[in-house]
């Protein structure tokens, strides 16, 4: 039975939570968001809940992984025909969108000031008038701490997932991290499967204070900071949520208000 559990599965079901984020993002919108960009989409889990819960909706998702894209496109089965799916870096993809959304601390893949500004100028023009940038990033005292945050997810009876979040490097001067999740499922009781480091990460840790400031230069008209979910959510946001103030989750948003930049 443990073969069933793939990593992508098991980071759907414990990580992300398509579920809170989209309502979310729909109201951090304002308006009426009808198409959704999801860049860095991994298995566009995003895009497949978007495009689930509004018939009248459509999503352009966006990885340089041609495998994970293969899988989202089983994931999506009869939704496909409102989901494009394209094999691209972020910063080359023209089609406009409502409302376009970094997650999962994507952001961090773009490792320099200058790439980063290139992006979201690019993620601009996309947006339409009144549309909406948003992408995640962790701060706080802890951000710059390694160590580790284990969790259990239910994902159904008796099956219990314990994921494993890692900060193994954490160097504030060059502002790289370098995080590790691992997953364990038990099935009643039982140890059926171990993905031990079923996902690496080596990236860029942005602040909330460098992607608001990179926001304004790139020609963000509005730039707003929100505390990630719910707060009784937090845990299913991202494992590196936690109660106290010393690590959170960010979500920094530019609104497009006016048209193209002079």
């Amino acid at each position: 039975m443990g073969a069933a559990y793939d990593r992508h599965f098991l980071y759907e079901r414990c990580v992300q939570a398509p579920e809170l984020v989209v309502p979310f993002l729909r109201r951090l919108h304002g308006g009426v968001p009808r198409v959704l960009g999801e860049d860095f989409c991994g298995t566009a889990a995003i895009s497949r809940e978007w495009t689930r819960t509004d018939p009248t909706a459509s999503a352009i998702a966006v990885d340089h992984d041609a495998d994970v894209l293969a899988r989202a496109a089983q994931a999506h089965g009869e939704r496909i025909e409102r989901i494009e799916l394209i094999h691209a870096d972020v910063r080359e993809v023209r089609a406009p969108c409502d409302l376009l959304f970094v997650g999962n601390f994507s952001i961090g893949e773009l490792a320099t000031r200058a790439e980063l500004l290139a992006y979201l100028r690019a993620a601009r023009a996309r947006l339409s008038r009144g549309g909406l940038f948003a992408c995640d990033t962790y701060a706080g005292a802890g951000a710059w701490r390694t160590g580790s945050v284990e969790r259990r997810h239910w994902i159904s009876p008796g099956v219990c997932v314990h994921y494993l979040w890692e900060q193994r490097v954490a160097d504030p001067q060059s502002s790289r991290v370098e995080n590790a999740l691992s997953f364990r499922v038990e099935e009643q009781g039982e140890i059926v499967a171990q993905l031990r480091e079923a996902f690496v990460y080596r990236w860029r840790l942005w602040s909330p204070a460098e992607l608001a400031d990179a926001l304004f230069e790139a020609g963000f008209e509005r730039i707003e900071i929100a505390r990630e979910l719910e707060p009784s959510k937090r845990a299913e946001v991202a494992p590196m949520s936690c109660a106290s103030d010393e690590t959170f989750i960010a979500c920094v948003l530019g609104f497009r208000l006016e048209g193209p930049q002079p």
